[in-house]
């Protein structure tokens, strides 16, 4: 079975596009393709799946048939809340609800159709599935 990574890639590939071409294609930041082709972001928002959909001359729903949707049913969503909120307010250290391993976070910024700057906190679990994926 093909990946996210995998499958971006190749479209990309055969559309001769480099990564940073993409990125200005999509109008997406360049950070966000290289997350999505190395496997970091398994996951996409709506917006963010058209626009790359739109770059990659393909339908939104083939990008999102290899996406993974790893479900945090059993943490609540007031603990991935308050992950979101220290992880906006620059909080270091953070522990996986369900596992205890090291979080791996960032701040995704991007604009909404509007041109304002939306900060969308992402996270994943260095050994389990968890992850925050705004």
């Amino acid at each position: 079975m093909k990946t996210l990574a995998q499958f971006v890639q190749q479209k990309r590939d055969k559309l001769g596009l480099s990564p940073r071409g993409l990125a200005m294609t999509c109008n997406l930041e360049l950070e966000l393709i290289e997350d999505i082709e190395s496997g970091k972001e398994l996951f996409l928002p709506v917006t963010i799946r058209q626009s790359l959909a739109k770059g990659l001359r393909c339908n939104p729903e083939e990008i999102k048939k290899f996406e993974k949707d790893f479900s945090n049913n059993s943490v609540s969503l007031e603990i991935i809340e308050s992950l979101k909120e220290l992880i906006l307010n620059g909080a270091g250290g953070l522990k996986c609800p369900k596992c205890g391993a090291p979080l791996v976070t960032r701040i995704a910024r991007m604009y909404d159709l509007e041109d304002n700057l939306v900060l969308h906190p992402k996270a994943h679990c260095t050994k389990c599935t968890f992850q925050i994926h705004s």
